[in-house]
């Protein structure tokens, strides 16, 4: 049986919870008792990164935590999950721990560098996140859902702040080349085919009566649309150019929108299409249709070959920094100690068989935790799907 990640069965369980939190990694250090900090050795010392001591009582409190959230409570619960995925308590110590220590090297790394995150930074992290919700008590149930506090989340930003500024000051690789950008062109052309781009007039909901007047004349070729957006258009970011909100493949638009995008060709305009935001007027201004052979990248549209670039220039920095990453850590000092006797963890496995269900079970977790928006601490994704997307609500 394969062995599954166990941090990544813990962050899949806390994201189907709380998936917001999937962009800084998860973290599971809350005790019975309040937070524990890494660092205290209290109950003794469960690894050194180059002389900075792992305090034991996080890794039980991280793996005590786990164990609350997957309801494996019990020491037969426990033992079955542990034996149905093909772990030792011993693994999942040493899991924890490489965890922890690769945080660790992450702020070491930045002290060496002089990277710094100011508390305002996080603050204004933590204010956005907080804004999402409608009360303290909602953010504070957001927090314990995936086993937290708002000082580990703010920990957690600061890692994942510092791990970005040293990506870009670690990681300086070069350019893509002509010969790589025709290649992905070649590739992603099929993709982009039948994309199209669109302009909007966005107008507030209760004024349908302004909408129909400013359609009325569009179609009636007394007002030109773009500069129709320019006056009427409620949506700051796209008036002043002429509603263009870019292309379908690199945006997403609600349903609505996209609905009535569907079925315009070439230099059409809708009727009034009501969304949440409002009442919009939509140009489809520009379809892609993909050549046979693409020999050239002129032959793609500027903003696709901008999305490509772009994400070849992202594949190659985690590239560069994921074995700048790997180069330091191999460099580093760090010493793994025996794992004490008596931890609650570490229960008997004497006589537990693996159950039917875990090759099934085994399968839907890796897969959860394998689709997850997870930000590794320790190592950067390598590869895209597909060229970058702005979300656009």
């Amino acid at each position: 049986m394969k062995k599954m990640n166990f941090l990544k069965i813990a962050c899949a369980a806390a994201l189907s919870a709380a998936c917001c939190f999937a962009a800084v990694g998860c973290s599971q250090t809350k005790s019975d008792s309040g937070d524990v900090s890494v660092s205290d050795t209290s109950e003794g010392v469960a690894a050194t990164v180059n002389g900075t001591e792992i305090g034991e009582k996080a890794v039980t409190s991280y793996i005590a935590n786990f164990r609350s959230m997957s309801n494996l409570e019990s020491d037969a619960d426990w033992a079955q999950w542990l034996v149905d995925n093909n772990y030792t308590a011993s693994d999942i110590r040493e899991e924890v721990i490489n965890y922890y220590a690769s945080q660790e090297l992450i702020r070491q790394a930045a002290e060496e560098n002089d990277i710094k995150v100011e508390s305002s930074e996080i603050d204004s992290q933590v204010q956005q996140m907080r804004s999402y919700y409608d009360s303290d008590e909602d953010w504070e149930n957001a927090l314990k859902q995936i086993g937290t506090t708002e000082s580990q989340y703010r920990s957690l930003l600061e890692v994942s702040m510092l791990q970005q500024a040293l990506q870009e000051k670690v990681a300086q690789p070069e350019d893509p080349t002509d010969e790589e950008l025709l290649q992905y062109a070649q590739m992603y052309a099929t993709y982009y085919n039948g994309a199209k781009k669109s302009s909007h007039i966005l107008f507030n909901s209760d004024d349908e009566a302004t909408a129909q007047e400013v359609l009325d004349k569009i179609n009636s070729g007394e007002l030109d649309f773009a500069e129709a957006a320019k006056e009427y258009s409620r949506d700051e970011g796209s008036k002043e150019d002429g509603g263009n909100v870019g292309w379908d493949k690199l945006t997403s638009f609600v349903d609505e929108y996209q609905t009535a995008l569907d079925g315009l060709e070439e230099g059409q305009v809708s009727g009034l299409v009501t969304s949440s935001y409002g009442i919009h007027i939509i140009k489809c201004t520009q379809v892609f249709n993909a050549p046979e052979e693409v020999t050239s990248i002129d032959q793609l549209p500027s903003e696709f070959m901008d999305s490509i670039k772009s994400t070849l220039e992202s594949s190659a920095k985690q590239q560069a920094y994921s074995q700048w990453y790997q180069d330091y850590k191999s460099n580093a000092d760090i010493q793994i100690n025996d794992m004490p006797s008596g931890l609650v963890y570490d229960v008997s496995l004497d006589g537990v068989e693996p159950s039917s269900t875990s090759a099934s079970t085994e399968s839907d977790a890796s897969t959860s935790a394998d689709s997850s928006t997870e930000s590794s601490v320790e190592n950067a994704s390598t590869e895209s799907s597909q060229p970058a997307e702005t979300k656009t609500n």
